[in-house]
């Protein structure tokens, strides 16, 4: 019973037996279900971040969003707990509710790895390209010091331009070559099938 203020005297006094109504279980689940609710959209609005960041602190970002959807599936967890303890009439209703945020929050979790992998692969494609640039500087590095060395041996000049005007044939002897054994290899593909 629910005590209200004192009535005064030649007043109606009601009490009001409906005030209160609602478990504490359900008094517990909407705070609750607010509360991840509003964590879920937060999460949204910070995976817009992730395009925008800028190398050094994208694994921040990262860690942060992932540190929050683990969050969210401990509360998660809670709310499924609670939704089963619902009274029968709201129990299918609590449990849609808890379903729609774990799918919302297993969207978000699939986003955030995808993000990951694109980003695994540009930083792969990344060093490939400066292995591959560093690797072309090197020979032609290692050609340079090779000419030097032999000026100090005292080829002559007529030498070193013939063994640089050899290198330049065999370049395109070896494109040649190759665009020769491709061709052979698609007239067997054909004479074969």
């Amino acid at each position: 019973m629910v005590l209200g203020p004192k009535p005064e005297a030649g007043s109606v006094f009601v009490v009001d037996v409906f005030r209160g109504t609602g478990s504490r279980r359900d008094r517990a689940m909407e705070p609750l279900y607010q509360q991840t609710h509003k964590q879920v959209h937060e999460i949204q609005s910070h995976m817009g971040r992730l395009e925008t960041s800028d190398k050094e602190s994208v694994h921040l970002v990262e860690n942060e969003i992932q540190a929050r959807i683990d969050q969210i599936f401990s509360s998660l967890e809670r709310l499924e707990i609670l939704s089963s303890k619902e009274p029968p009439n709201k129990r299918q209703n609590a449990k849609l509710r808890v379903d729609q945020l774990k799918y919302d929050v297993q969207h978000l979790q699939t986003a955030l790895r995808n993000f990951q992998h694109r980003r695994y692969a540009r930083e792969q494609q990344e060093r490939q390209r400066e292995e591959l640039l560093a690797r072309t500087f090197t020979t032609n590095g290692t050609q340079k010091k090779i000419l030097d060395i032999a000026n100090t041996l005292g080829l002559s000049n007529t030498v070193m331009r013939l063994i640089e005007k050899r290198a330049f044939q065999d370049k395109y002897l070896m494109i040649g070559g190759m665009l020769l054994t491709c061709v052979i290899m698609f007239l067997v593909v054909q004479y074969l099938t």
